[in-house]
């Protein structure tokens, strides 16, 4: 975190970014607040999940505009710091924080009809998975971060994917779940293998992969666009990424590796934990309330 005190304040802390996120909570709060009574069968928001969203907005706010996104351009590991809590964390917590009567609204309007197909489980598992590992090929990831505009519609690309594919894991709205539990731990499994081969040649590569933490004209193409200057003086500054830390290129990106997968791993083992409790306690509660003439009839379960 030293190394932010060579920027000035604009550049670690994204103002107008940080307007935008306060706009969107403001927002949330009037529809969620004396708005509501103008949605459908609206009904009061909870703490909780309330809670949920304005975590989620704080989140997107570091790793996109705050101190985590500069720090991201730095080193390779808090980009994939950035990665992990953009897309393992911030999806849960968005999906749960935005109220099933909201869904329903914002989703059921005729326009979005042909994007339907998109509510697939396979299209949700795979989607995310593949986009994430192709944005991670070194030529690919390298012409991604010096262009600024395919930049931000890629990280509004993967933040969109990795919702549809937490839907089906967390579907924020009932009647429109269409994997059962048993599948659910399933698809949570496949998650957790899909992705590895990516993890997997960021970790064991035998040297550094990524231009952009590597090459210091690359890198300066990079910064431009998150910091003031153009690359001609970031270069007399700082010289290039190896400026601001103490591990070698390969060593920060194995770490970066390690860091992902981790964090995916721990997202991926509460995920099971909670969808297995709520089908075991959903079946015991289903057991319980079966008539007592019904015991020891034979009764098919939907798994």
């Amino acid at each position: 975190m030293n190394s932010l005190k060579y920027f000035s304040f604009g550049d670690v802390w994204s103002p107008y970014f940080l307007i935008f996120i306060l706009a969107v909570a403001t927002l949330y709060s009037f529809v969620v607040g004396p708005w509501r009574t103008k949605f459908s069968g609206a009904e009061a928001v909870s703490f909780g999940r309330q809670a949920s969203f304005y975590l989620a907005l704080l989140l997107i706010y570091l790793v996109h505009g705050g101190p985590l996104s500069l720090l991201g351009h730095l080193m390779f590991s808090y980009h994939m710091t950035d990665m992990a809590i953009s897309y393992m964390v911030v999806p849960p917590l968005l999906l749960y924080g935005i109220p099933a009567w909201l869904w329903r609204s914002m989703l059921g309007r005729p326009f979005l009809k042909p994007f339907r197909f998109l509510g697939q489980p396979l299209i949700g598992l795979f989607m995310f998975n593949l986009l994430f590992s192709f944005y991670h090929l070194p030529n690919i990831h390298d012409w991604i971060m010096v262009h600024y505009f395919i930049h931000a519609v890629f990280y509004v690309l993967l933040l969109l994917s990795a919702m549809l594919n937490w839907w089906h894991i967390q579907c924020p709205v009932p009647e429109w779940a269409r994997v059962s539990p048993l599948m659910r731990l399933l698809y949570i499994f496949l998650n957790s293998l899909i992705l590895t081969p990516a993890c997997v040649l960021i970790i064991f590569a035998g040297s550094p992969l990524f231009d952009v933490y590597n090459d210091p004209n690359v890198w300066a193409q990079a910064m431009r666009y998150c910091v003031s200057g153009n690359s001609a003086e970031l270069l007399a500054r700082f010289q290039g990424p190896s400026f601001f830390g103490s591990l070698s290129a390969q060593e920060d990106q194995q770490l970066g590796g390690i860091i992902m997968k981790l964090v995916q791993e721990f997202i991926n083992i509460g995920a099971l934990y909670i969808v297995f409790m709520q089908w075991f306690r959903r079946e015991r509660r289903e057991d319980d309330e079966l008539p007592i003439e019904s015991v020891g009839e034979p009764r098919l379960n939907n798994v």
